[in-house]
């Protein structure tokens, strides 16, 4: 059974740093989708926090992983998810109910932010792109 990885931010691959591009690089797309929330701009990179009963979406890509681990693990190290150690790590990973723009919806891996953002602007766009390549839609 197949293993999915939804990613707004600096995991995808046109936006990757160099380290941890060649792992996503070879993902297979399976397309966009989202799920609701908010996207925080959190500087160099953003930080999703999922509710339900939130009116903003957070957009993103949904990849199929491989069956290596290596690689989630690898995306593990890059957003400072400690399985071991929940509490004391940036982001968590956790599975969601994302829906694809397609139609349906597929249960995929998501990192959250796991800080208060305190401070940090919404994108109020869900669409979250670097500085450098596009201005954000921020509030």
């Amino acid at each position: 059974m197949s293993e999915y990885l939804f990613l707004y931010g600096t995991l995808r691959p046109e936006d990757a740093p160099e380290g941890i591009r060649p792992a996503v690089e070879g993902l297979r797309v399976v397309g966009e989708g989202s799920l609701p929330g908010r996207l925080y701009d959190l500087g160099e990179y953003p930080g999703a926090v999922i509710d339900p009963a939130a009116e903003q979406r957070i957009y993103g890509t949904i990849f199929e992983l491989p069956g290596d681990e290596t690689v989630l693990r690898r995306m593990d190290v890059y957003e400072d998810f400690r399985s071991s150690e929940p509490e004391e790590s940036l982001f968590l990973r956790v599975r969601q109910q994302v829906e694809l723009a397609s139609g349906g919806s597929l249960e995929c891996w998501v990192y959250v932010y796991n800080l208060p953002p305190l401070g940090a602007r919404v994108v109020t766009s869900g669409r979250w792109r670097p500085r450098k390549n596009a201005a954000m839609e921020t509030k």
